[in-house]
């Protein structure tokens, strides 16, 4: 890693199942953009790449390398010449992978860098996921910084490198943010909130505050704090729910949230749409 980009991290699938024992799924927050970068190298599905946010980071191959670009387009370049997002291409021995340009608003916030057989990092409960919060799992449970060197896993043979070189997707790259709402169920508190808190929910203009993290995205717009009433009892948080605190400003909670809390929740977005939360 000659420059680690703004945020950029390990990360696979996540490690389902053990929220009783207080530790998040979390895992790629564009699952969708992780799983087909590693089907057009020939990975398995799941194999862990580097997530990252707004900008991304310069990295130089010891080993020629097959890769893979995918989810928001920073912009790739090899030695300084363009390659295309979501095409499979090898970077040489001493080549290096850079970002021209950072996010750019509307246009999805996070890349992922797929690597032939996969960042082979240790596992920690079954995952190279990085938990950032627990600081555990991808390398020493931190985001990347200059002077990292990744391990990957086996290459692939001859015929299956040339296979990946030729593979692309049967449709165009699925847009990171695409068109549309965010769709939601309302629940599993909405009965706290009063109807003029759910109107400004569902109608009002909101902003991704710079508080946000992996974590939760953090909204400023028309306050909507819930009802007088006793305080809840923490309990478990579904990925995708929309927490009030007493300000009245939402929080978008991602796959990478808390396992637990206290706060009344009004709506809970939708499994398909939790990529596009992420981006």
């Amino acid at each position: 890693v000659e420059r680690a980009g703004l945020m950029t991290t390990v990360q696979d699938l996540g490690r389902p199942g053990l929220m009783r024992l207080g530790v998040t799924p979390g895992g790629a927050l564009d699952r969708r953009a992780l799983v087909l970068g590693n089907r057009l190298l020939g990975n398995d599905p799941g194999a862990a790449a580097l997530e990252c946010a707004i900008a991304g980071p310069t990295l130089r191959f010891g080993a020629d390398t097959l890769v893979v670009v995918a989810g928001a387009d920073f912009g790739p370049r090899l030695d300084g010449a363009d390659v295309s997002p979501w095409s499979p291409f090898i970077a040489r021995a001493g080549t290096v992978l850079s970002f021209a340009r950072p996010a750019r608003p509307g246009t999805g916030l996070r890349c992922f860098v797929c690597l032939e057989g996969g960042v082979a990092v240790e596992p920690v409960m079954g995952s190279r996921s990085t938990d950032l919060f627990g600081r555990f799992g991808g390398l020493e449970g931190r985001p990347l910084r200059a002077g990292d060197r990744l391990p990957l896993g086996p290459v692939h043979a001859g015929g299956e490198r040339e296979a990946a070189l030729r593979r692309r997707l049967v449709a165009r790259p699925p847009a990171p943010v695409g068109a549309g709402p965010l769709r939601v169920v309302f629940g599993p508190h909405e009965g706290r909130f009063g109807a003029d808190a759910l109107a400004a929910f569902l109608s009002g203009r909101y902003v991704v505050d710079a508080r946000s993290d992996r974590m939760g995205l953090r909204l400023v717009g028309p306050p909507m704090p819930p009802e007088p009433g006793p305080e809840m009892i923490s309990e478990g948080i579904a990925a995708g729910a929309v927490q009030i605190p007493p300000d009245g400003q939402p929080i978008l909670l991602t796959p990478a949230r808390q396992t637990i809390g206290g706060y009344p929740r009004i709506a809970t977005i939708v499994g398909a749409d939790l990529d596009r939360l992420g981006q």
